[in-house]
């Protein structure tokens, strides 16, 4: 196994967005692409809308005021036309009857048995003796059918669910990567509180919450002890369970009990980064099996984890869903942060106030904070403006 010993932070980012080759595209129903990425440009089925509709509660009019009410318009009728004086009820969403003119909405109209006319709250532009032509959805002012309306590369948010169905669409092509969890450590616990010289697994649940933030599906969390011959079959089974990645939570230091390098190495991985010169996460690393899946070692303490999902994690499956490089953002420091020489350090910040509770083993300061500022080798004084990372669900 070759390897690259204490990398560069930025560089490791870098090596780990090359290292992906991105996924084949995948034809899936509509409603199982939620957090998957598009993999080509989507154009509508359909103009949207698809005819003149009703943008209103009231009536659908030809020709100027008074009209004479001859019938009722709903959602998913077919209306016969209009003639010229003539007026019907009609709900929103209603298609236009055939040479109408416009609606006049419900709260603008007053009727007076059959005949309806323009009431006291009616605008006077709509009050014109001419036609009214308001309230209207023509067809095609969204999109026209055939024109892309979603690019490649997009998220599928619940947003882009609703247009895709609406522009008539029942499958599309995506890219997901499916990544198995591999949570390693005997003194894990996976409910109640720390007790009798255990600990509760945090980093577990917070890679399942976190990597559907990034698009991935998710396998796992799947518990493994900390021998050499367990991990090798829950890497085996992992990769067995069509896993495009796999991330391992520990074990990625030189101690008594880590063996992910030994396993690595017996299953013939290819080390792209042993070690990155960051704090917190120095232990982290990425490797490749001969099948080219990668496999992604985050250290063990909580706050050190999530310094390897934005080290390696993060930009490794954007390149695995064709992606550009994830960018970051810029944060300008309230306070000083002290930063080692030789290595970058990443520390949660709010407003730009660097957030305590921020050791290794905490996420205290993480869950308050509104992203994490990359501060340099050599730290950074108040006012700077230094690099952030974005946190799933903030802004």
């Amino acid at each position: 196994m070759i390897a690259t010993v204490s990398c560069p932070w930025a560089e490791a980012r870098r090596t780990a967005y090359a290292a992906a080759t991105p996924l084949a595209p995948m034809q899936r129903p509509l409603l199982a692409t939620l957090g998957a990425v598009l993999a080509e440009d989507v154009g509508a089925v359909t103009d949207l809308p698809a005819a003149d509709t009703a943008a209103m509660d009231g009536w659908a009019v030809r020709g100027p005021a008074p009209w004479r009410v001859v019938g009722e318009v709903l959602a998913g009728d077919i209306p016969g036309p209009l003639d010229d004086g003539q007026a019907v009820r009609i709900a929103t969403g209603a298609l236009l009857p055939p040479a109408a003119d416009g609606v006049l909405r419900r709260e603008w109209g007053s009727l007076d048995g059959e005949r309806m006319t323009p009431g006291p709250a009616c605008p006077a532009d709509v009050r014109s003796p001419g036609p009214v032509g308001v309230d209207v959805r023509r067809a095609g002012e969204e999109c026209r059918a055939g024109e892309v309306v979603l690019s490649a590369g997009t998220p599928v948010t619940p947003p882009a669910l609703g247009l895709l169905a609406a522009a008539g669409l029942d499958d599309v092509s995506v890219r997901q990567a499916v990544v198995e969890i591999l949570v390693l450590g005997d003194e894990l616990l996976d409910h109640g509180p720390s007790r009798a010289g255990r600990v509760r697994d945090a980093i577990g649940p917070l890679l399942a919450g976190w990597l559907p933030a990034l698009g991935a599906a998710v396998l796992g969390p799947r518990r493994c002890p900390d021998r050499a011959e367990d991990l090798a079959v829950a890497l085996e089974a992992g990769l067995a369970d069509r896993a495009d990645v796999v991330v391992t939570t520990g074990s990625t230091a030189r101690g008594p009990v880590d063996h992910l390098h030994g396993v690595l190495a017996a299953a013939g991985a290819r080390l792209l980064v042993d070690g990155v010169a960051v704090r917190p996460g120095h232990p982290q690393l990425l490797a490749v099996l001969p099948d080219r899946r990668p496999v992604v070692g985050l250290p063990g303490n909580p706050l050190a984890a999530v310094s390897g999902v934005f080290t390696l994690l993060e930009p490794l499956i954007a390149g695995l869903h064709g992606l550009p490089m994830p960018q970051s953002l810029r944060v300008r420091l309230a306070q000083p942060v002290r930063a080692g020489g030789e290595a970058t350090r990443l520390v949660p910040v709010r407003d730009g106030v660097p957030q305590v509770f921020a050791g290794p083993a905490m996420l205290r300061g993480l869950a308050g904070a509104d992203a994490v500022a990359v501060v340099p080798p050599g730290g950074a004084a108040a006012g700077d403006e230094v690099e952030a990372l974005a946190l799933p669900g903030r802004r």
